[in-house]
């Protein structure tokens, strides 16, 4: 499960990935040692259309589209195990998932070189995960899950149409207040953790059920929200990373790069959205 920003990514990735192509991979060609081409030659070379990105090996947007299609969908199977073929397992395949998906999320994260087996087997423990916590969930609280769902997807195209119109952009500064709100969310999911772990909070959500300011709004309603802002401008880096590595020429190996990232973050936002809702209807 990812509980903080998105390592997968950053444009530095995918530059020296396409910094490290051979000029081949341009659609180039050395004639290094070879006679003089005639004129014939030469206009049938310069009249050919230029080759594009698929003809030399690059990344391109169709790529990343149908890696992360075949990423979700493999998430969408792992979950259905404990939702459909085994749910009194739920519990059992929710702790699985949550331990194997955290490792496995690290091991493709500090690859150098993406290894689709790792991304697809990442995107199964995830789905277990998922799809146990979702069952437990919609035990209680009935519609949840059809909630959450719902407000990943609207996050998810608000972000993106947001993103392709040039008005939200991972700058500098903003990434610095990424940085900072990230560590601050980082270091809160420990304490919280921590103080579950030990008993010394016996709340099912720990710190976050705690009131806020006397205003009678539970204190994980705000971290929530802001989580969710944070995993929504996750999405605008890997955006802005891809858009980056399809620009400049990152090899087309890449693209499970790109497609990891976007579920790790997926993942993310469905999670907190679950927790979110779970907290709001907490009294029922």
């Amino acid at each position: 499960m990812a509980i903080g920003g998105n390592p997968v990514f950053n444009g530095k990735t995918f530059r020296s990935a396409a910094r490290g192509t051979s000029p081949a991979a341009y659609g180039t060609t050395t004639f290094a040692g070879q006679s003089a081409l005639n004129q014939q030659q030469l206009e049938h070379m310069y009249n050919r259309p230029a080759a594009g990105p698929a003809e030399t090996g690059r990344m391109t947007y169709d790529d990343v589209i149908v890696k992360t299609i075949l990423s979700i969908a493999v998430v969408l199977v792992g979950a259905a195990i404990p939702v459909f073929l085994v749910p009194g397992l739920a519990p059992v395949l929710m702790i699985v998932g949550l331990i194997g998906g955290f490792v496995l999320g690290l091991v493709n994260s500090f690859k150098r070189e993406p290894v689709p087996a790792l991304i697809l087997a990442y995107s199964a423990l995830e789905g277990l995960f998922l799809g146990g916590i979702t069952m437990i969930l919609e035990a209680r609280f009935e519609g949840i899950a059809f909630q959450a769902l719902l407000g990943t997807l609207t996050v998810f195209g608000v972000t993106l149409a947001l993103f392709k119109s040039g008005k939200v952009r991972a700058t500098p500064k903003a990434m610095k207040f990424f940085m900072i709100a990230m560590l601050s969310y980082l270091a809160f999911s420990l304490i919280n953790l921590g103080l579950m772990a030990f008993n010394l909070n016996d709340d099912p959500w720990g710190l976050r059920s705690a009131d806020f300011l006397g205003t009678g709004i539970p204190f994980g309603v705000i971290i929530g929200i802001l989580a969710i802002g944070l995993a929504a401008f996750s999405l605008i880096i890997d955006f802005t990373s891809i858009d980056e590595g399809v620009k400049h020429g990152a090899p087309q190996r890449y693209s499970w790069t790109a497609a990891f990232g976007l579920t790790v973050t997926l993942v993310w936002l469905y999670v907190e959205f679950l927790r979110l809702l779970a907290i709001l209807r907490g009294d029922e």
